[in-house]
């Protein structure tokens, strides 16, 4: 089984750590290693060097380079602007079918928080033997535990099998980002589960997909294939841009037959750190339901807040306060109400409104 790392992402809801010149799955955000190390870390030894990919922008593949030099150029896939999800993956499965089009492939989001390894490869483990034996996509669902708006739903039906502690559902289709009345419904009804982003399959069953999803990026993939083919990667740029600028969840997953699809339920702890609040929940608490990293902190009467710096030598103080998220960049400060995170966002949109690009 190949794996490909996506690590060309954003991560903007952890401004102002998170930056377009140093994305957050860069940065050191759960100890002394980086979202993306910790990654690669929790593969162990079960994926071979030579079977791992990098999925990356112009902007990203340096640290790839610079955190593993020993990867290969030709496993550093850079794709020529970023065009989301849809684009990013086609292309990968455009190339890699040149070479391996039936060996399946996981792709692994680069940025998030897994607790058990062990089970998460176990995951992956099945996975493969059930793409191998079922031709169908293979995608890992989360128990959620409240109605975010920010993550995909999949909806499943009869739980089919267990494998080496994994249990394997049926499909029944998948929701983007839906309102947040719309997930409370789908949490209450226990019928559904997050959507995780690992999806596994083939390079051809993928490429197929798009063929009867998206039929115009697949033309404009194959164009590309052809010219990877060719040896004409200078070209690729120009066709590249004519793909649309979206998600393979709204592109594909919303629009796969349910037959054509399996979902793995996650046997571990899981989160997408794709907030303050659920870095500090990932995290130890101290006895007033504090986290603390990166600075020292004076404390009084402060309750359930995050406190985040980039220098240790700094003291942070905080008297009478609670639910906050204070994250200290050197040029930048925020504070925020923990239960408005997700709004952090907002934040984003106003300095490029304002055009500071020194922040962002």
């Amino acid at each position: 089984m190949n794996i490909v790392i996506l690590a060309g992402g954003g991560g903007t809801r952890l401004w102002p750590l998170s930056r377009s010149k140093r994305p957050k799955q860069f940065q050191r955000v759960l100890g002394k290693s980086s979202l993306l190390e910790l990654t690669r870390e929790r593969l162990g030894t079960d994926f071979p060097e030579d079977s791992l990919y990098y999925s990356v922008t112009e902007g990203t593949a340096g640290f790839i380079r610079e955190t593993f030099p020993q990867v290969p150029e030709d496993h550093i896939l850079v794709e020529p602007e970023k065009r989301d999800t849809g684009p990013a993956m086609g292309f990968v499965a455009a190339i890699l079918e040149l070479s391996t089009p039936d060996e399946p492939v996981a792709f692994l989001p680069s940025d998030h928080y897994i607790a058990d390894h062990e089970r998460f490869r176990a995951s992956l483990h099945v996975g493969e033997g059930l793409i191998r034996e079922t031709g169908k996509l293979l995608d890992i669902g989360v128990e959620p535990t409240w109605p975010t708006t920010n993550l995909g739903y999949t909806h499943v039906g009869k739980r089919l099998e267990e494998r080496n502690g994994v249990e394997i559902y049926e499909f029944k289709g998948h929701k983007e980002k839906p309102p947040k009345e719309t997930a409370e419904e789908y949490i209450k009804s226990g019928e559904y589960l997050w959507h995780g982003n690992y999806y596994m399959w083939t390079p051809r069953k993928f490429l197929e997909a798009y063929e009867k999803h998206a039929p115009e990026t697949a033309r404009l993939l194959r164009e590309i294939q052809q010219l990877w083919k060719e040896g004409k990667k200078d070209a690729i740029p120009e066709v590249y841009a004519q793909l649309e600028k979206i998600s393979i969840d709204y592109a594909i997953t919303e629009k796969l037959d349910t037959k054509d699809v399996l979902i793995i339920k996650a046997p571990f702890d899981w989160s997408d750190v794709g907030l303050w609040s659920e870095l500090k929940r990932v995290q130890e608490e101290n006895s007033d339901d504090n986290v603390v990293q990166g600075v020292q902190h004076i404390s009084v009467d402060t309750k359930n807040t995050m406190i985040y710096g980039v220098d240790e030598k700094k003291v942070i103080a905080t008297l009478g306060v609670e639910d906050l998220i204070i994250v200290d960049t050197g040029d930048a400060l925020l504070v925020a109400d923990k239960k408005r995170d997700q709004e952090i966002k907002k934040i984003v949109e106003k300095l490029q409104e304002e055009k500071r690009d020194d922040l962002l």
